[in-house]
């Protein structure tokens, strides 16, 4: 091991991983050196500490902090199982911080967190975000929509989050509601996968609920998710409560007969071609879970996002 320590600060080249300890320094998303400047990088880390509304339990704004303290366990790989590359080597990242917004008004937090989007991605600087409750991803699909157009939407979750909503409220059950009204996504080209709460109307969705994935398999669920998408670019959406409590204890609204991470793994890897352009993993809360294996499975996901996108940029 290096005697080197803290390369969240002391990194030179934004690329590869470190033989550094897992339970020292600073909590950078998988020890990505901090950084505000984005010239040749290629994907941004965003935290967006939000979680004012949440519906439940509160405590997704400590998400970021959560999964980027779990991530240090991964970020010595030098490859990711299941892929034949690491992003790691791949992209040039960098851990871009929080998103900084007022709590105290928390009907401007929307368009802090669409511009702070917005700004990166005026970079052509890629966008991963860590949540913050699931709100947070319509202002981060606002600014996705503004530079690609309407967007493919993959939704991993336990709610289907479109609700009907006649008002500008700030929920994390409508936001694709409106989203979908706002010519933001296209239903008809997205899929939601591990739904187990009922709403009498699918929007337009393609719905893969969690019994049709327990029933049918998580590859053909990929597979059948894939030729729905195409190749229009394609916004991926993971709420940690689309896996079972029994995996991911620490959400807001945790609901029986979900995923497992296996499952999880399998339909990501399988989705491998996707013209995924922006990515986020959401509701991961803390003081809820066990021994920190929510937070895991967070960083986890995130970090198949980063395969994910990886491949779709050509870089593997």
């Amino acid at each position: 091991m290096s005697l080197e320590t803290d390369f969240a600060m002391t990194r030179e080249s934004l690329r590869g991983a470190n033989d550094e300890s897992t339970y020292g320094g600073i909590t950078s998303f998988m020890r990505r050196r901090y950084s505000r400047d984005l010239a040749g990088v290629d994907v941004a880390v965003l935290g967006v500490p939000f979680d004012l509304a949440t519906t439940n339990r509160a405590g997704t704004r400590m998400g970021p902090r959560g999964i980027r303290t779990a991530s240090a366990s991964l970020a010595w790989e030098q490859g990711v199982q299941g892929w034949d590359f690491s992003p790691l080597e791949a992209l040039a990242i960098v851990d871009y911080g929080d998103c900084p917004f007022d709590a105290g008004t928390p009907d401007q937090v929307p368009d802090q967190i669409y511009r702070q989007a917005r700004d990166i991605l005026a970079t052509d600087t890629g966008l991963l975000s860590l949540g913050g409750d699931h709100f947070v991803s319509y202002p981060l699909l606002r600014a996705h929509a503004e530079k690609y157009g309407p967007m493919a939407l993959i939704h991993f979750d336990a709610h289907s989050d479109t609700w009907e909503d006649d008002g500008p409220r700030i929920d994390h059950g409508t936001m694709f509601y409106h989203a979908t009204k706002e010519g933001l996504v296209i239903p008809e080209h997205s899929a939601q996968i591990g739904l187990r709460t009922y709403n009498e109307s699918s929007l337009g969705f393609n719905i893969f609920d969690a019994p049709a994935v327990h029933e049918q398999g998580a590859v053909a669920v990929a597979e059948q998710v894939r030729g729905i998408v195409g190749n229009r670019p394609c916004y991926l959406t993971f709420d940690i409560d689309c896996l079972d409590p029994s995996f991911a204890p620490g959400t807001g609204t945790p609901v029986v007969g979900g995923l497992s991470t296996h499952q999880a793994l399998q339909l990501l890897q399988n989705l491998r071609g996707i013209n995924l352009m922006g990515m986020d993993v959401v509701e991961v809360a803390p003081p809820y879970d066990v021994s920190e294996i929510t937070s895991l499975a967070a960083a986890t996901m995130a970090l198949q996002q980063l395969c994910l996108y990886t491949v779709a940029r050509g870089r593997a």
